[in-house]
């Protein structure tokens, strides 16, 4: 099922109502949902998959790939996503942000802006392989990630990265960060905190969840690999 982005933007705003009727009705909320969430610059779909209870409180997002030349996340995302539906948790999935620049290869999207440098707080002005774009949130990509955390309000979101191969202890919650960097044998580190990085806006804007940054190795996940990082994710999401 693909809704478009009006339609989910309706949908979230419809949760409250709809829980009495589902209740009364003692049917299960617990499914798996695909939407499409708006398109890139070229015209690729940005595609979610919602699985567990819409309903519930406890909103999770992960997002397998933001930067087009670090694409290992995906892989995750996607294993994720054939765990099933988490009890108890309305988990929101995103394989990729970025799917121009990962059809391309490319840090940035098709108009070269590294989308993780789009985002509004602290945001400023940078050129080269960092390039932030004319202004925030000037590229429709962010502009849809910024939408959906709006909406969501997750507890939990966790970003996808490469090439360092380390949990980035980034201003969400330590213990957290440090339980999934245990589940997946991964080090912590505390990484430079950018300018217009997506997690330190939505740490910025939600002080009482955690958005945090997973650097993978290079190359591609072997199977099992991307399994052991999503059955963590499950872990920690409920």
């Amino acid at each position: 099922m693909a809704l478009s982005y009006p339609c989910l933007v309706h949908r979230l705003a419809l949760a409250t109502g709809m829980a009495a009727s589902l209740l009364a009705a003692g049917t299960a909320a617990a499914g798996v949902h695909r939407l499409v969430l708006g398109h890139s610059v070229d015209g690729r779909p940005i595609v979610a998959i919602e699985l567990g209870n819409p309903l519930s409180p406890r909103k999770v997002l992960v997002v397998g790939c933001i930067h087009g030349n670090e694409p290992a996340g995906a892989a995750i995302a996607n294993r994720l996503a054939l765990l099933g539906p988490p009890a108890g948790v309305d988990l929101w999935i995103v394989p990729s942000f970025n799917p121009d620049g990962q059809a391309a290869g490319t840090r940035g999207n098709a108009h070269a802006v590294d989308l993780n440098r789009n985002f509004p707080w602290r945001w400023q002005h940078r050129s080269g392989v960092s390039y932030s774009g004319p202004r925030p949130l000037s590229e429709p990509e962010s502009s849809i990630a910024y939408h959906l955390v709006h909406r969501l309000r997750p507890v939990i979101s966790i970003w996808f990265h490469q090439h360092l191969n380390v949990v980035d202890i980034s201003e969400g919650n330590v213990a957290l960060e440090r339980r999934y960097a245990g589940l997946v044998g991964l080090s912590t580190t505390s990484l430079t905190r950018e300018p217009g990085s997506v997690v330190t806006w939505e740490n910025h804007l939600l002080p009482h969840g955690s958005a945090f940054v997973v650097e993978l190795p290079t190359g591609r996940l072997t199977v099992s690999t991307a399994l052991r990082f999503a059955r963590a994710i499950d872990t920690i999401a409920r």
